[in-house]
């Protein structure tokens, strides 16, 4: 029996093998097989035990398998028959099981919770899944209750009770307050477990009327707050301290119980003045060390992973200066069923025996029940090959008919198992898969390997002979491998034949022939050698090589390891490479290498460059290389290298570097294995398994290094399993349906022996799926198929050789595919900040509608029309990203009193989701820009005309213009200011009384229902009197009397002699009286700003006598109102006015372009200054 056992074994495992996959489920990719085989079917995929769904979205129940023949689907629903064609919203993925349960057109959730079970079938059997129970997610509200104050004393205890809503699953509890802070949490106050906020003692800082219980029900995505909580504490003097009591738990013992692997938590807040410290302890044993943490301030004992170990008491001891208190938690861990060994897939051949085990362990112990093909074993049809002995079934001279999948059930009162194992019988004569006549070839001394890929039922026995009639091969000179193939370690001449395997069990024999070719190594016989030669001359490197005659070599010479000079003073001949009229460029190392189609080899020599040297001298040159090496003390992973020194060459040895040679893997390829100093001629070498080792030596001084030594005879090291994993696992998905797994493959003498090979597994990860592996060769890279859209794996890359496996690797976790979002965002809403500026509001779409890592959401906007203007514009969309799962983010730099539209999309790293309906806003107004011009005509004596264009912007209805002007006298002093409000919808306006050949200033803007806008200044000249032009004209020229031009140079003179005075005075110190006349003729400019209009005077600079410049423009006044806003500037998303950093702050600067333009009166008559020039910027 036991015999029989152990030939099944060996059969699974070879399938194992064959199929490269890690569970007897698959049979060989061979064409042919895959069409014959039968295989019972195998839960592949199935939603968890306990499923949540959410009610907004349709029931997805997930039910894969494989088998062969494909197998068929079957459901129950609360242990009767689902008979699916029945509901219209019920339907069945093509090729699946998977039901689809359409809730979105007006369905209900409620109406299809219920335990749910599939079964799978196909002439071979039956598997069915675990039960599945289908409940919806709940996020009910708060009920309504009135919410009294709390009106507390100053040292006192306090309990605020949250008391949330039962939701499904539970909510997660948090207080903050109303601009969404998280309430600050010390060891004086803290939240419990309950969600309850627990003070130890208040203080007058804890006074506020915001405290705000908030319920987060992740499943729904959905936020639900507690009416806010007013704290008030009031101070009496003095406190009175007090010692320490427990607020929670109450009493002084409770009892607590948690399932085994679960986390288990402890809590005691205490009560007391000082506030208590507390101290967690357990009674007659330790807290388990790097499994236990502290939280909440130390208030909370937290221990991951239990067992029933941590069963026992736990103490808390809460302490202050004035006394102590404890609570004491007895802990009892119970223990759902858990696996000690799971049933495992049987693959038998006719009249085997074999047997499937179930044990699983628990608190209770759990009972352990069998079922086959999804029906108790005691009311399933009998089969005279099994035996039920508890938790095993034995099976004796199985037959076909005995193919059946087994369930085994071990449940106890905290839950259960269920697992599915197949027994499949298989009568298959052995078949060879390897192509016939096949032909190796392979340089003498190293390892030949001759495949026999092979299947069969029983597990064909594998022979092999050499020669039409040779004898079976066996002995040490060759290695047998499980799969098949026949390794020579180290094939010789003689080796070269044909090789015949036989593949037999009790249902037939089959052969296949292959063919060995021994070739003899490539050698260089005659090796370049260093070579020292002065400027100008020419030298000449030998290479001549020995080869196996039926392969044909090619010679390639390099430089310092690439490619020779394009230059045509090398000269190439067939064993030698000459070099004519050497320079110092041509200095360096110069290799020669041999390649054929089965091996290389290289040899190198240095070419040293002089000059001419007309007296002799001591030559120091670098060290002749070692000889002599010799090998001893040979063990499997290490071994002796010992030699002799070469001549020094007048320069001191100060170190050997030791080199080896794998002329298995890498022949011809030489690596650094160690060094030592220049005194030592021997070295302990460490060596790796399955090497063919070489060793040359290479003797360093000061000058340089030497040429290698010969090397060494050859020592093959003994093959091994491998000792580690690839690096650099990482699982992504290049398409919505695949999984890409890619690995840093080992090098050759990483393998440690033959048949290196890669063991790829992965599963979905929280699923509780079984490992699906495949074994593969010579590849660094899996595509897994037909995976969901983004959901985690667990992968992992193991080495395997002939010998065994590597270590169990490491497990990482990888996505499959992304693909594009589903869904847009829901209820978007916009709220007005100002004019200029828009709040945006969105729902966040379901995280398993992203199908892909969320990068955020994007917002397109764009301006439909002006509301002013009524005509439609050129749409140019703009775009702001906000990164991260923001619900909100504000859109600045918009046009007042405008028509908007925008929508929002969720963004992954596939792309964009489909736009939100498009939501249309509009903007209010804002003050309007300057009146595009303003031109004043007809000038009379009195009167003046005025004509000005409408604002270019608007921002608004235009309610009024408004007109302010005042005359500038002689001295360029301004005169009493005049205003006139004018109606919008005039366009002109004559002004008269005016005084003749006066020159006026104007200041002209326009005003909407928000106030004026910038303003627009102009200059104009009334013209002169003729009447009194005449008169003057008429009267007697006295500019021609001579008593009037003696009194003006008697004037000229006496200014003179003032002005003289004066500058002396200037330069004594003496005071100038500009200061005086300013004071005097102080601008009304200057002036605080008028409180009726907001306005400044403004007048054109003295020196230059010119009007300002036509269509300046200045803002009615100097303030900068700010918006009523209190959005954060972390709300502004990424766009062509902002930059963003990725959970959406805004990191640039928000600033507006800001124009020099004066307001009334905001000019000197005075030349600019460097001090009026300072007080421009402030």
């Amino acid at each position: 029996m036991m015999t029989k056992k152990s030939i099944s074994a060996s059969r699974a495992s070879l399938i194992l093998f064959l199929c490269q996959m890690i569970t007897a489920l698959e049979v060989p990719l061979d064409p042919i097989l895959l069409k014959e085989l039968s295989q019972p079917p195998t839960i592949t995929q199935q939603s968890p035990k306990d499923y949540i769904v959410d009610p907004r979205e349709n029931i997805v129940i997930q039910c894969e398998a494989k088998g062969k023949p494909p197998p068929s689907f079957s459901w129950t629903r609360n242990g009767t028959h689902f008979d699916i064609d029945k509901d219209a919203r019920v339907t069945v993925k093509p090729n699946s099981g998977t039901l689809v349960i359409n809730i979105m057109n007006g369905g209900k959730t409620e109406a299809y919770e219920g335990v749910y079970q599939c079964t799978a079938r196909n002439e071979r059997g039956a598997a069915i899944s675990n039960n599945i129970v289908i409940r919806p997610s709940r996020s009910p509200l708060w009920t309504k209750e009135k919410v009294e104050p709390k009106h507390v004393r100053e040292g006192d205890p306090l309990v605020l009770h949250c008391s949330p809503p039962v939701g499904l699953p539970p909510p997660i509890i948090f207080w903050m307050d109303n601009s969404f802070q998280r309430l600050p949490q010390n060891e004086r106050v803290s939240q419990g477990l309950n969600g309850d906020l627990y003070f130890s003692n208040v203080k007058p800082e804890d006074t506020r009327e915001d405290y705000i219980c908030y319920a987060r029900f992740n499943h729904t995505q959905t936020i639900q707050q507690k009416q806010p909580i007013s704290v008030k504490v009031f101070s009496t003097k003095p406190l009175t301290e007090r010692r320490p009591t427990l607020l929670t738990p109450v009493g002084s013992t409770s009892n607590k119980v948690e399932l085994r692997g679960n986390v288990l938590l402890l809590e005691c807040i205490a009560e007391g003045l000082p506030t208590p410290v507390i101290r967690w302890i357990k009674e007659g044993g330790e807290l388990p060390i790097n499994r236990t943490f502290f939280e909440n301030f130390k208030k909370t004992l937290k221990i991951i992973e239990v067992s029933e170990a941590d069963s026992g008491k736990y103490k808390c001891v809460a302490r202050n200066p004035l006394g102590s208190t404890h609570h004491t938690i007895t802990v009892t861990v119970k223990a759902a069923p858990y696996w000690i060994t799971a049933p495992r897939n049987l693959v038998l051949s006719p009249g085997e025996d074999g047997t499937l085990i179930c044990r699983a362990n628990g608190n209770p112990k759990p009972n352990i029940s069998w079922l086959t093909n999804g029906v108790p074993i005691a009311i399933a049809p009998e089969d005279p090959s099994r035996k039920v002995d508890g938790d095993t079934i034995i099976f004796s001279d199985v037959q076909e008919r005995s193919s059946a999948v087994y369930q085994c059930n071990a449940s106890n009162e905290y839950g259960y198992l269920l697992a599915n194992a197949f027994v499949n019988v298989l009568a298959e004569p052995p078949r060879i898969l390897t192509p016939a006549n096949k032909l190796y070839q392979v340089i003498a001394n190293n390892p030949a390997l001759l495949d026999c890929a092979f299947f069969g039922s029983p597990v064909p026995e594998i022979e092999w002979f050499k020669g039409v009639k040779g004898s079976i091969l066996r002995g040490d000179l060759y290695v047998f491998h499980d799969n098949g193939t026949l390794e020579i370690p180290v094939a010789q001449k003689d080796s070269t034949g044909t090789y015949t395997c036989v593949a037999r069990n009790k249902l037939g024999k089959v052969q296949n022939e292959v063919h060995l070719e021994v070739k003899d190594p490539t050698m260089i016989i005659k090796q370049p050698e260093y070579k020292i030669i002065q400027r100008g001359g020419q030298v000449s490197f030998e290479c001549t090589i020995k080869h196996d005659p039926t392969l044909i070599p090619t010679i390639m010479w390099l430089k310092d390891n690439g490619e020779l000079p394009d230059d045509e003073r090398f000269i190439i001949h067939k064993d030698s490479l000459a070099i004519m009229n050497v320079t110092d460029k041509d200095d360096g190392t110069y290799t020669c290498v041999a390649n054929t189609t089965l091996d290389s080899v290289s040899a190198s020599a240095v070419l040293t460059v002089v000059a001419a040297t007309p007296t002799p001298a001591i030559i120091y040159d670098r060290p002749n290389p070692p000889f002599d090496l010799e090998l001893t003390d040979q063990l499997e992973r290490s071994i002796q290298l010992s030699w002799i020194p070469g001549y020094d060459n007048n320069s001191p040895i100060t170190n050997f570097v030791i080199e080896y040679e794998d002329g298995m893997h890498e022949p011809g390829v030489w690596h650094y294995q160690a060094e030592v100093r220049g005194t030592q001629t021997t070295v302990q070498l460490k060596l790796s398994p399955y090497v063919n080792y070489s060793f040359r030596v290479i003797a360093v001084n000061e000058i340089g290094r030497s040429q290698p030594s010969e090397a060494s005879e050859q020592y093959l090291t003994k093959a091994a399993k491998p000792d580690e994993n690839p690096s650099g696992v990482q699982g992504i998905g290049s398409e919505p349906d695949n999984l890409v797994i890619i690995w840093e493959p080992l090098k050759g003498f990483q393998s440690n022996g033959p048949g290196l090979q890669y063991k790829v597994s992965w599963r979905q990860k929280d699923v509780g799926d079984e490992w699906t592996s495949v074994i593969v060769a010579n590849v660094s890279k899996y595509i897994v198929s037909g995976t969901p859209t983004f959901v985690p794996y667990e992968i992992k890359v193991q080495a395997l050789n002939d010998l065994g496996y590597a270590p169990e690797p490491a497990e990482v976790i990888g996505h499959s595919g992304e693909d594009l979002p589903m869904v847009a965002p829901g209820n978007v809403q916009v709220h007005i900040v100002n004019s200029t500026l828009a709040k945006v509001h969105w729902d966040p779409v379901p995280l398993k509608t992203v199908r892909g890592h969320l990068q955020g959401y994007r917002i397109y906007y764009w301006k439909v029309q002006s509301l002013s203007k009524r005509r439609r514009r050129h749409v140019e969309k703009k775009i702001l990203t906000f990164s991260g799962n923001k619900t909100h983010g504000m859109l600045p730099g918009l046009e007042p009193y405008s028509s908007y539209k925008l929508n929002v999309r969720v963004v992954n790293g596939k792309g964009e989701g489909p736009a939100s309906p498009d939501k249309l806003f509009k903007t209010p107004e804002g003050v309007p820009s300057a009146p595009s011009f303003l031109k004043i005509t007809n000038p009379t004596l009195d009167s003046l005309t005025l004509e000005w264009g409408p604002p270019t912007h608007p921002n608004g209805v235009l309610i009024a213009y408004t007109l302010k002007f005042q005359p500038i006298n002689s001295t360029h002093e301004l005169g009493p200011l005049v205003e006139i409000r004018i109606p919008a919808n005039e366009t002109s306006l004559i002004l008269s009384n005016l005084n003749y050949s006066t020159r006026y200033k104007f200041y002209f803007y326009a005003q909407t229902s928000v106030g004026a806008g910038s303003q627009i200044t102009e200059e104009a000249v009334t013209i002169m009197d003729e009447g009194k032009m005449a008169m003057a004209s008429r009267q007697v020229d006295i500019a021609t009397q001579g008593w009037f031009i003696g009194l003006m140079c008697a004037v000229a003179l006496l200014i003179l002699i003032l002005l003289i005075v004066c500058f002396i005075r200037r330069n004594k110190g003496g005071k100038y009286p500009v200061k005086e006349k300013e004071d005097a003729h102080a601008d009304p400019e200057i002036q605080p700003m008028k409180e009726d209009d907001g306005t400044f005077g403004e007048y054109s600079d003295a020196e230059d006598h010119k009007p300002l410049k036509k269509g300046s423009r200045t803002p009615s006044d100097r303030t900068v109102k700010k918006e009523d806003s209190d959005d954060s500037l972390v709300d502004y998303g990424e766009g062509v006015n902002g930059q963003f950093n990725e959970d959406g702050s805004f990191i640039g600067q928000y600033s507006g372009k800001k124009e020099k333009e004066p307001a009334e009166g905001n000019e000197s008559s005075e030349a600019p200054s460097p001090v009026n020039a300072m007080n421009s910027f402030v």
